[in-house]
């Protein structure tokens, strides 16, 4: 699956680099103040990560405080969890790359996931957060939720646990509720109808973003 060599190359992953990095100077808010301030931190490291921070490359460990427009990177065989705000928990497989593009604590977020795995996790009863997650697959819109996002059996695959999200691929729209997921075979391709996903296709996500 083109997502999950991070080293391809590919031109779909190049373009989607350049837009998400494009779309810098047009937030809703200024991160003016907000790119020295921590946004989060990293709460469980297993092997390496890093994250590319104005520039520079910065070795990750259990504690590290993550900030707007950090790049994350995991290595191989590598998982990271990390806490953002209150009440945002999110974990990343094995070579995944995260760019934290803006995040106003417990506000609003959007993160730019250009290759690997992720689960976003905020509690049931917290307020809910307008989240985005931009992918070459297509745009997930949250709406406070624990889902899966990533390769899964061949295929980009979204998957929710607790309440509910919008998958956009290929300007088609599909809201997925509890127990619902979807497939994208390729950049530029639309979602799958939406299905319920096997309990064990649900394990096999969930942990590939976890240590064996």
């Amino acid at each position: 699956m083109t997502m999950h060599n991070k080293r391809s190359g590919h031109p779909n992953r190049r373009r989607f680099l350049t837009a998400a990095a494009g779309c810098a100077g047009a937030l809703a808010f200024s991160r003016k103040g907000l790119a020295a301030d921590p946004i989060g931190s990293v709460t469980e490291l297993t092997g390496e990560a890093t994250a590319n921070r104005r520039g520079g490359l910065i070795e990750l460990q259990i504690g590290a405080d993550l900030m707007v427009r950090d790049l994350i990177r995991t290595g191989k065989r590598s998982f990271l969890a990390m806490r953002l705000g209150d009440q945002t928990s999110m974990r990343l497989g094995e070579e995944t790359e995260l760019l934290i593009d803006e995040y106003l604590a417990d506000v609003q977020g959007t993160f730019d996931l250009s290759n690997g795995a992720l689960v976003f996790d905020r509690p049931e009863d917290a307020p809910k957060m307008p989240t985005t997650v931009r992918t070459v697959f297509g745009q997930i819109g949250v709406r406070g939720t624990r889902f899966f996002a990533g390769p899964s059996r061949g295929v980009f695959g979204v998957f929710v646990e607790r309440g509910e999200l919008e998958v956009t691929a290929a300007d088609v729209s599909q809201l997925l509720r509890p127990g619902d997921g979807v497939d994208i075979a390729e950049p530029g391709a639309a979602a799958s109808q939406v299905a319920k996903w096997s309990q064990e296709r649900i394990d096999e996500a969930f942990a590939s973003v976890e240590p064996n």
